[in-house]
């Protein structure tokens, strides 16, 4: 049998690019970490603050650039890294204005790459099955890109989610490489449990390859928000049946305005961005999805656990579409009731009580500093709270006065980070519209009844409560 050359080149380049890869990666990781070790010890020469913050900006600016080519360049798992730092209360200001640019611009699959998935995945020809359906993406992520189609004997259209060929290994390899790079960070810089952050990352991404996870999440949500509520806060895309498998994922089309562009949106309508009418509408926005995420979160456990901006539309009269079911997290209920018991302890300012609910959440602290209750707090504030303390802008949780520089995080549950992530991005979208508030506060009459039918509040507690702004337990009170 004649060797086949093509054949043995393509399989040489298949295993040589995580080599390929991580090389690259690492190349780029170093020179920026490097980059702002050296100016470190550069700076602590300049003695005049303004010109000490001027000096840093530009150093942000310089290391934004290399950020945004290396997310830019690799793609895949970086575009993620890139919507988890580009938010205006994590990253520096300069990194968020070049990353907030990547979200949805993954490099998209050739077309008739694409053809290919859909017609082995589907099992026929794409004109069967499709009364028309449009090659061009409306959108490409790290792992997939959305098509807009109509099916045959349809009136309305659908979208139609197609896998990046090739796509799972190489995020994988992007994974392996950030655990090295986080455990050496929390080693030699910020005292955090990034690791195990990193390890349920892995998990969670794991998932987001099986559509058809994906779908039954989908509907499983769609189906607890209707039946708790007169009238969901959010939609879900509604599932089409038969139409799903583990690469190719087919549901309704919903109409609407990507949150990002909403002030564009806001402008072209002729209303004023910094008028009444405008921040009743993002009032609106933000009022519905916290409620959203307060139900999944406290009352079900399961969430959608990836609110970027990426993923929220605006539809028409300010009604909001949260997409892509991909990343979703099922609670355990011991977790659940510890963080409703935390969101309590945040909303009523009670230090004594949010010491109590990190230990009983599982997350390991050292103290490194004399006032370790109330650093603690403020910690629980910064990780797990939307609320920017009065006069702050830009939250900054890695700067040198900051609760974890002094409050050392030993060990984090995996479990939690998705919570955890789904708070920051929540802070991002609510500083993003201009609007300062505490899903803490908006939660509590969720988090009090969560406790209350587990039975965690008894009726003597709720005595003590009566202070409350819950109406929930106002009607236990009254009964």
């Amino acid at each position: 049998m004649p060797l086949d050359f093509k054949d043995v080149q393509d399989k040489l380049s298949t295993g040589f690019r995580p080599w390929q890869r991580s090389f690259q990666f690492w190349v780029r990781a170093v020179d920026i970490y490097t980059g702002y070790k050296v100016f470190q010890v550069r700076v602590n020469f300049e003695k005049d603050e303004k010109k000490a913050e001027a000096m840093w900006e530009r150093q942000h600016e310089f290391a934004a650039d290399k950020v945004y080519s290396m997310c830019s360049d690799m793609g895949g798992f970086f575009l993620k890294v890139a919507q988890i730092l580009g938010k205006p209360d994590l990253a520096p200001a300069a990194w968020v204005r070049r990353l907030v640019t990547l979200c949805d611009q993954a490099p998209a699959t050739p077309s008739n790459m694409v053809q290919l998935v859909l017609e082995k995945e589907l099992c026929r020809n794409v004109d069967e099955i499709f009364e028309r359906f449009e090659w061009d993406p409306i959108g490409s992520a790290s792992i997939a890109q959305v098509h807009r189609a109509r099916l045959k004997g349809d009136k309305n259209d659908v979208v139609v989610k197609v896998q990046h060929p090739g796509v799972q290994d190489l995020m994988m390899t992007d994974l392996r490489n950030l655990k090295a790079l986080a455990l050496f960070v929390q080693k030699t810089d910020i005292k955090f449990d990034f690791f195990s952050v990193c390890k349920e990352m892995e998990k969670q991404i794991g998932y987001e390859f099986d559509f058809t996870r994906e779908a039954d999440a989908m509907d499983r949500i769609r189906t607890f928000l209707h039946k708790i509520n007169r009238k969901a806060p959010v939609k879900v895309p509604r599932v089409i049946q038969n139409a799903v498998t583990r690469r190719v994922l087919v549901m309704e089309y919903i109409d609407g305005v990507p949150i990002l562009n909403l002030g564009d949106e806001i402008k072209k309508r002729g209303v004023d961005p910094d008028g009444k009418m405008a921040a009743a509408a993002k009032q609106n926005i933000l009022k519905s999805l916290t409620l959203a995420y307060g139900q999944m979160i406290l009352k079900s456990g399961f969430f959608h656990a990836d609110p970027h901006p990426g993923n929220i539309l605006i539809c028409k009269g300010s009604e909001v579409a949260l997409l892509d079911y991909g990343q979703v997290k099922d609670l355990p209920n011991t977790l659940r009731l510890g963080y409703a018991n935390l969101v309590l302890a945040i909303a009523d300012n009670d230090h004594a009580r949010a010491t109590e609910g990190f230990w009983e959440l599982g997350i390991d602290t050292l103290s490194l500093c004399s006032d370790e209750q109330a650093e603690l707090f403020k910690l629980a504030q910064v990780m797990f709270d939307t609320k920017l303390p009065p006069g702050v802008k830009v939250l900054s949780p890695f700067s040198e006065d900051s609760s974890i520089k002094k409050v050392a995080v030993q060990a984090f549950p995996e479990e939690l980070f998705s919570v955890l992530r789904t708070v920051q991005l929540l802070r991002g979208l609510s500083v993003g519209l201009g609007i300062n508030y505490s899903c803490a506060e908006q939660w509590r009459p969720i988090a009090e009844e969560a406790l209350y039918l587990a039975g965690r509040l008894k009726a003597e507690d709720l005595k003590t409560r009566e202070r409350s702004k819950s109406g929930f337990l106002r009607r236990i009170l009254w009964r």
